[in-house]
């Protein structure tokens, strides 16, 4: 399993030939995300809805919502579970991961429960957790 994380979604989403190409060659028959992103994601566009300044803007957010929408309608979305929560836990536990946002422990966790590679641009984030596979499509 291939799990994308925010910044390859919104860069399959925005048209990258880079990781629609890798997406097109990859031999792994399922490729999602986490809950965790459909928040993140969801959550930038309704506040993009909710500031929008004028009219037009009011339009605009609105459509890019409702695509975003529509794409995550097309992708598996796979959630915490006990598993994961499990892996949260243990990984909160370790000392130097504290600089590790909650966000991104939270994907973190959800990919080692399913034993599935991160799919982000944010190596660095990712790359101290042991025992987490993360590759880059996009650079």
């Amino acid at each position: 399993m291939h799990l994308l994380d925010t910044d390859t979604l919104t860069h399959l989403y925005a048209g990258n030939s880079k990781v629609a190409e890798r997406l097109r060659t990859l031999n792994d028959p399922v490729v999602g995300t986490t809950r965790i992103t459909k928040i993140e994601l969801l959550r930038g566009r309704m506040d993009y809805v909710l500031k929008a300044a004028t009219g037009a803007d009011i339009l605009r957010s609105q459509g890019l919502l409702e695509r975003t929408e529509e794409l995550l309608a097309q992708i598996l979305i796979v959630p915490l579970d006990s598993r994961a929560a499990e892996q949260f836990d243990r990984l909160r536990s370790i000392r130097n991961l504290g600089k590790v946002g909650r966000a991104d422990l939270l994907i973190a966790s959800i990919a080692l429960a399913n034993r599935a590679t991160l799919v982000t641009r944010n190596l660095r984030h990712f790359q101290q957790i042991s025992g987490l596979v993360v590759v880059n499509w996009v650079d």
